[in-house]
């Protein structure tokens, strides 16, 4: 997979990150402000971007480059990890974030957008690479994939091919079982599946990855960790954000697609999974998908 972690041994050594554009769908919503950006800064901070990267936010307001950089200082110095931000590193970070404002649904904003990266792979060297993050509302997700590919933004890839293109779509994915199969469909048509990142962003929190050690590497937890031991367990939502900008959001999804089915399901697998044959991510996930199947459903 070219899309690497930078700090991933391999037999010849670390493997290094390919140079790459990431496009932001939705850049002025609060999932980047949030989450997105500040991630993104405290990667560069910490050296694990590629030394070629740029990052494109795609939204419909109106404003250029300058304004969204504002913005998003504002952001990173609210919502960051680490504070307060380094100016002078986020001056190199920010000459290297952009703007492109387009309509999700029409093709013309498509067609610029290939000329700004064509423009930006010139001027920085990514390569033509591409990675497309859906910070969208879900009914966008099929549209936005359809428009890439007719634009040549996406791509099919084949062994030796020298560049790549993926996307990365936040949940939900789709509201019930027959509009997720529909989507899947939707986007397989355009994309094969190495290419397609689903991401639940809970899972990015320090608590839930420390889930595996706590079970698997403590030997005070791990053989007590099972039905004979264990009466009960109790995830709760200790939430202190409100709805804020996001009521449109929550009136097409409501909270239990939100943060039930996704996150707290989840942290659920994560507690009930047997132990993985490895801790390869498709190991992982094998796992956790025999506990759903197990699960008695809720009586009405």
């Amino acid at each position: 997979m070219a899309f690497q972690n930078p700090l991933a041994e391999s037999s010849t050594g670390p493997k290094l990150l390919d140079p790459c554009i990431l496009v932001i769908f939705g850049a002025t919503g609060d999932l980047t402000a949030r989450k997105l950006m500040p991630a993104l800064y405290n990667l560069s901070r910490e050296g694990q971007l590629p030394s070629q990267f740029a990052c494109v936010g795609f939204a419909r307001r109106p404003k250029n480059n300058e304004q969204f950089r504002a913005e998003m200082l504002d952001a990173v110095n609210r919502y960051s990890r680490v504070k307060p931000v380094d100016l002078q590193l986020w001056q190199a970070f920010s000459d290297r974030l952009f703007y492109h404002q387009a309509e999700f649904d029409h093709d013309e904003g498509y067609r610029t957008l290939d000329e700004h990266l064509k423009t930006i792979d010139r001027d920085l060297g990514t390569k033509g690479n591409r990675v497309f993050y859906f910070a969208t509302k879900p009914t966008y997700f099929a549209p936005i994939v359809d428009r890439l590919k007719a634009n040549n933004l996406i791509y099919k890839e084949s062994p030796g091919s020298e560049r790549w293109s993926r996307v990365i779509i936040e949940k939900p994915f789709g509201h019930d079982h027959d509009s997720a199969l529909a989507l899947q469909a939707d986007i397989t048509r355009s994309l094969s599946e190495s290419q397609v990142y689903r991401i639940d962003h809970y899972l990015g929190k320090e608590t839930v990855q420390n889930i595996l050690v706590f079970r698997f590497a403590n030997v005070i937890f791990e053989p007590l960790w099972n039905h004979k031991h264990v009466d009960h367990v109790q995830v709760t939502v200790a939430e202190e954000l409100g709805i804020g900008t996001r009521g449109k959001l929550w009136e097409e999804q409501g909270m239990m697609r939100d943060i039930i089915q996704n996150h707290m399901m989840q942290l659920l697998s994560l507690v009930a999974m047997e132990p993985p044959g490895s801790l390869r991510a498709d190991s992982i996930r094998d796992e956790r998908v025999k506990v759903l199947p197990a699960l008695r459903p809720i009586q009405k």
